[in-house]
């Protein structure tokens, strides 16, 4: 019975990666058209919305997404969230309609297919890089300037120990945010690692649920003050997760 576990298990997830894939080879024409300029980028973002509902549903998982407040579709955001799962991308796509560019990893871009798009869209990041974290805030502040948010998974990768509820968050999505003064939406994820978590041989398909917190303002706000915005987007989140627990 555990072999035949295992084994579903393997199919499955291999079906994710399947998922992925087709609907951008599909597409592939389209992307790399409205990859090409970054003034189309709102015209992609629609696009990867649609594959991330495909991939989602696809692979069996049910998106349920709440908010407290509304998200203005004329503003800026930094949108910030726990970080479990590959599957984060897709949610997170999912539950924000604001177009908003990620700030993620330069490992992503190796995954074929996804990868080549990822790093033509992405703010890829090497954080064992002083030049390229400072790279990383230069094209993220060109991106705000031109009215885009940001998405940054701000525990700067996946714990490896999954026992983690939630790891400390780095500093560099709050400097941008107070940079800007643009309000910060903490998203939590509340079911990813348990549906999709990086151990392979894990997870099912089920309810996938998303809150989208209220935001939280950064006018006025100094750099000298980031560390106490930090730790309070960050009790925001981890608040709502252990509620989850009860």
């Amino acid at each position: 019975m555990i072999i035949l576990r295992y084994i579903l298990i393997l199919l499955w997830r291999i079906w994710f990666y399947v998922m992925m894939g087709i609907p951008i080879i599909i597409l592939f024409p389209v992307l790399l058209i409205l990859t090409s300029r970054e003034q189309w980028y709102p015209q992609f973002f629609v696009v990867a919305r649609f594959w991330a509902k495909i991939v989602l549903f696809g692979s069996g998982f049910v998106p349920r997404v709440k908010k407290e407040a509304k998200v203005d579709a004329h503003k800026s955001y930094m949108f910030v969230a726990n970080h479990t799962s590959m599957a984060d991308i897709m949610l997170m796509l999912y539950s924000v309609k604001n177009p908003f560019v990620f700030v993620g990893k330069k490992e992503l871009a190796k995954i074929p297919i996804f990868g080549f798009f990822y790093k033509r869209t992405c703010i890829l990041v090497d954080r064992n890089s002083q030049r390229s974290r400072k790279e990383v805030f230069d094209r993220a502040q060109a991106r705000l300037q031109e009215g885009t948010s940001i998405c940054i998974f701000p525990e700067g990768g996946v714990p490896e120990d999954e026992s983690v509820m939630l790891d400390d968050f780095k500093d560099g999505a709050f400097r941008l945010a107070i940079d800007h003064q643009i309000p910060i939406v903490p998203l939590t994820f509340l079911d990813n690692k348990k549906r999709f978590s990086y151990t392979f041989f894990s997870g099912s398909p089920g309810k996938m649920r998303a809150f989208v917190h209220e935001e939280i303002p950064t006018g006025g706000l100094t750099q000298e003050q980031k560390k106490e915005l930090n730790i309070k987007t960050r009790k925001v989140i981890l608040d709502k997760l252990q509620s989850d627990q009860l």
